[in-house]
This record gives C-alpha cells, structure tokens and sequence, in this order.
C-alpha cells in the first residue's frame, strides 16, 4: 500500500482511510474494513514478533476475523474465535494484539474490543478531546476470558484515530520513544490543517517519518474514522 495513497471508504455517512508502515516490508501488522447495511465493521491487529512469522500470524487472525464477520456473529464471539483459532495453530506462546470495531452509521454508537492496543483518540472541533480507555482485554490467542466491550456514543463530526504501538513506542537507538504527548500534538496540528481523513492520515504517515530520519525500527499502523450522520445511503466510493 502506497504512504501517498491510503487505503479510503468514502459515503455520505461515514469517511475511513488507514495506512501501514513500513509500507512494502514483511511485518505483522494489518488491518480490515467493510460496510454492511448500516454497520462499519473494522479491525486492527499487530502479531507478535517480525518478520515472515509475524506476517503468517497476521494473516490468519485477518482471515478468521474476516469469516467470523461475514457470519454476523457479535464482538464477544468474533474475539472468541480469533483466539481460539491462534491458540491452536501457535501455541500459548505466541499472539496477537488487537482492535475490533463496529460503529453503526444510523446513529452514531461506537463499540470496540480492545485487546492489548493504545486507546484510540477522539477528536471533536480539530482537538484531541480524550483517548477512548476501557477495561483491557487479554490479547488474541493467549486464551483470556470474555472480553470487554466499550461503547460512545460520537457526535456528528466526530474522528476516532486508531493506532498500533508502533507509532508511539518509536524511537531512534539510545533515543527516547515517540510518545503519546507528542503524537496527541501531531494529531491536533494535522487536523486543524483541514482536509479528507486520506489527507489527514497521509500528513501523520508522512510527519511521522519525518521525526524518525526516514526509517522505523517497527511496523505501524494508523487508522482514521469520521462520523458525518445523516440518513442512510449505501453507495459508497473506495479509493485504493
């Protein structure tokens, strides 16, 4: 996936656009999204580990999530099957970080699991008015009990920024780490900029880069939200 071209849903009721780094390296993060009737359903993960191991951990965890989503079963269960299916295939010694999201677009109601993730940053009139924090859940596939289901109701206008510890745990060698404090700044100017969340999350990728000399010591992700509201209307543009 191309840094100058994320990934992008667009309709009259919801915007979505996400983007991954390092870009063309084998890593274990990644990210799915879909529309269905009235629910946005998304996920964002992060496998343990680098490499092609991370990426096969990946790939299995986006493929039962993907099944189980199709099957329209609920977050609860999704999360469930998810970390049975990783347990029986790696073991209790390797797992999966993860978010999964549903925000019905009829009316705003926002509900996730998160599983091991940063809480995602809610931004409302171009600030950061609080990260989404909520109970932890165990990660995928070190076989935790159910899991917590957060809920927020978004206000027209409102995005939700999500994002893998990769951002924010950056660092150069013998540097400090990026920081929540200093991405919460970055977020703020990027959105007070204006623009599509595709602008805004290619100006955080390419900020982001900038800052880290033009190289990452591991993967990222970031994904951005936008409730518009409005009444229901299914066509849909994606730019890919």
């Amino acid at each position: 996936m191309d840094a100058a071209a994320p990934p992008t849903m667009l309709t009259p009721q919801v915007a979505l656009a996400g983007i991954l780094e390092p870009t063309y390296d084998v890593a274990g993060d990644s990210f799915d999204y879909a529309i269905n009737d009235n629910i946005v359903h998304l996920a964002v993960i992060d496998a343990m580990g680098h490499g092609l191991n991370a990426a096969i951990l990946a790939t299995l965890a986006i493929s039962v999530y993907r099944h189980a989503r199709r099957a329209g079963v609920g977050l609860a269960e999704l999360y469930g099957l998810m970390d049975a299916a990783v347990d029986q295939q790696f073991g209790p010694d390797q797992f999966v970080t993860a978010q999964m999201v549903r925000l019905d677009i009829s009316t705003g109601r926002l509900q996730w699991v998160n599983a091991g993730h940063p809480a995602p940053l809610l931004i409302r009139g171009h600030r950061v008015v609080r990260a989404l924090e909520s109970p932890g859940t165990l990660p995928v596939g070190i076989g935790g009990a159910a899991p917590h289901i957060s809920d927020e109701q978004l206000s027209r206008g409102d995005r939700v920024l999500f994002f893998t510890d990769g951002v924010i745990e950056e660092h150069r060698p013998g540097g400090e780490q990026f920081g929540q404090e200093r991405f919460v700044s970055f977020v703020e100017r990027a959105d007070c900029a204006g623009g599509s969340v595709q602008e805004i999350v290619r100006a955080l990728s390419h900020a982001l880069t900038r800052t880290r000399g033009g190289a990452t010591t591991d993967d990222a992700t970031l994904f951005l939200m936008e409730w518009r509201g409005g009444s229901a209307d299914h066509l849909a543009t994606a730019a890919l």
